[in-house]
Protein backbone atom coordinates (compact mmCIF):
# COMPACT_ATOMS: atom_id res chain seq x y z
CA UNK A 1 0.00 0.00 0.00
CA UNK A 2 1.30 3.82 -1.24
CA UNK A 3 2.37 6.08 1.85
CA UNK A 4 1.21 9.81 2.21
CA UNK A 5 2.70 11.44 4.61
CA UNK A 6 0.42 14.80 5.88
CA UNK A 7 -0.29 17.60 9.18
CA UNK A 8 -3.12 17.76 10.93
CA UNK A 9 -3.91 20.42 13.47
CA UNK A 10 -2.94 19.64 16.68
CA UNK A 11 -6.41 19.27 18.21
CA UNK A 12 -7.82 16.98 15.11
CA UNK A 13 -4.59 14.64 15.89
CA UNK A 14 -5.32 14.81 19.59
CA UNK A 15 -8.70 13.81 18.76
CA UNK A 16 -7.76 11.41 16.29
CA UNK A 17 -4.96 9.82 19.03
CA UNK A 18 -7.84 9.50 21.58
CA UNK A 19 -10.18 7.89 19.39
CA UNK A 20 -8.01 5.37 18.01
CA UNK A 21 -6.38 4.59 21.28
CA UNK A 22 -9.76 4.49 22.83
CA UNK A 23 -11.35 2.11 19.83
CA UNK A 24 -7.92 0.62 19.56
CA UNK A 25 -7.66 0.91 16.30
CA UNK A 26 -4.70 2.15 14.30
CA UNK A 27 -5.02 5.63 13.49
CA UNK A 28 -4.60 5.36 9.85
CA UNK A 29 -7.68 3.07 9.84
CA UNK A 30 -9.49 5.66 11.23
CA UNK A 31 -8.34 8.47 8.58
CA UNK A 32 -8.98 6.15 5.54
CA UNK A 33 -12.44 5.24 7.01
CA UNK A 34 -13.13 8.72 7.24
CA UNK A 35 -11.70 9.93 3.87
CA UNK A 36 -13.88 6.88 1.91
CA UNK A 37 -17.18 7.70 3.34
CA UNK A 38 -16.34 11.80 2.73
CA UNK A 39 -15.61 11.14 -1.10
CA UNK A 40 -17.96 9.06 -1.10
CA UNK A 41 -20.57 11.81 0.08
CA UNK A 42 -18.73 13.96 -2.31
CA UNK A 43 -19.99 11.79 -5.18
CA UNK A 44 -23.40 11.57 -3.71
CA UNK A 45 -23.82 15.37 -3.87
CA UNK A 46 -22.40 15.71 -7.59
CA UNK A 47 -24.91 13.05 -8.22
CA UNK A 48 -27.27 15.11 -6.37
CA UNK A 49 -26.39 18.26 -8.20
CA UNK A 50 -26.46 16.73 -11.94
CA UNK A 51 -30.32 15.63 -10.76
CA UNK A 52 -31.20 19.06 -9.68
CA UNK A 53 -29.66 21.01 -12.53
CA UNK A 54 -31.38 18.31 -15.19
CA UNK A 55 -34.57 18.87 -13.67
CA UNK A 56 -34.02 22.56 -15.11
CA UNK A 57 -32.89 21.58 -18.61
CA UNK A 58 -35.57 21.36 -21.27
CA UNK A 59 -33.65 18.68 -23.17
CA UNK A 60 -33.33 16.45 -20.53
CA UNK A 61 -37.12 17.17 -19.29
CA UNK A 62 -38.38 16.73 -22.94
CA UNK A 63 -36.18 12.70 -22.74
CA UNK A 64 -37.64 11.96 -19.34
CA UNK A 65 -41.23 12.84 -20.97
CA UNK A 66 -40.43 10.99 -23.87
CA UNK A 67 -39.78 7.71 -21.89
CA UNK A 68 -42.77 8.01 -19.89
CA UNK A 69 -45.02 8.28 -22.48
CA UNK A 70 -43.22 4.54 -23.54
CA UNK A 71 -43.44 3.30 -20.20
CA UNK A 72 -47.00 3.73 -20.49
CA UNK A 73 -47.70 2.49 -23.19
CA UNK A 74 -46.09 -1.06 -22.20
CA UNK A 75 -48.29 -0.70 -19.27
CA UNK A 76 -51.02 -0.64 -21.20
CA UNK A 77 -49.96 -3.63 -23.43
CA UNK A 78 -49.18 -5.47 -20.54
CA UNK A 79 -52.72 -5.24 -19.18
CA UNK A 80 -54.25 -6.15 -22.26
Amino acid sequence: MPTYTSTLPKPLLEQLSATAKSMNIPKNRIIEKALSLYLFKLKQAQFAKAYADAAHDEEYINIAEEGMIEYTRILEDYEK
